[in-house]
């Protein structure tokens, strides 16, 4: 199933950071339908679990959307970052193959690059997946961005997702990060979890959308 970009243009932004609408692919109309919003505050997780708190994450959808919204670190230079479950969240520690490429620009002008951030991926590893890198605590400093996971209920195939984030980072450099790959298992994904490596989420909202 194709995705089209999600601009500004084909949403409606309301009070809570609630987007709403239509995205329209090459084939037809797909509907974004808002399951949960969770609000960090001093938080050490926020986690979507399948059937707790209003939360769906099964065969409902065949994709979901997590969209992350100034997330701030208690912590300077943290890492924001994900991982899976398929025991609803007792454990999460699901073995993942991913890849991380990021742009930045610094605040001043005086450097920018593209590269790969070998930091940043995973080799059949079973811990948390980065998001983004050495976020910044700095009052006008957090993450930003969206995570795409396909078909989390699936049992024959692996669970493929993709990320784009977007962070301030605690020395002054924006930085786009690219991020895909996939959980190797063909169990179904019941619960997802974020957070910083260190220190709580201080604040920022996560809302989980599935798509049709």
């Amino acid at each position: 199933m194709a995705l089209s970009k999600l601009t500004a243009d084909s949403f409606d932004l309301t009070d809570n950071y609630a987007f709403t609408g239509t995205v329209t692919p090459g084939g037809g109309t797909q509907k974004l339908f808002l399951i949960k919003n969770l609000d960090a505050s001093s938080s050490g997780t926020l986690s979507f679990v399948d059937g707790s708190s209003s939360v769906d994450l099964d065969n409902t959808y065949k994709t979901y959307l997590f969209r992350f919204v100034n997330m701030h670190p208690a912590t300077d230079q943290a890492k924001f970052e994900f991982n899976v479950s398929i025991d609803g969240g007792s454990n999460y520690n699901v073995a993942k193959s991913s890849t991380f490429f990021h742009a930045y620009h610094t605040e001043d002008g005086s450097s920018a690059a593209v590269g790969y951030e070998t930091s940043g991926d995973l080799g059949q590893g079973t811990g948390f997946q980065s998001l983004g890198q050495q976020v910044g605590n700095a009052n006008d400093e957090c993450i930003s961005g969206e995570l795409f996971l396909f078909n989390p209920s699936s049992t024959t195939f692996v669970k493929h997702f993709l990320a784009n984030t977007n962070r301030a980072s605690g020395n002054a450099v924006s930085v786009n990060s690219f991020i895909s790959g996939y959980a190797n298992t063909t169990s179904a994904v019941n619960a997802v979890q974020f957070k910083f490596d260190s220190g709580n989420i201080d604040s920022g909202r996560i809302a989980l959308y599935g798509i049709k």
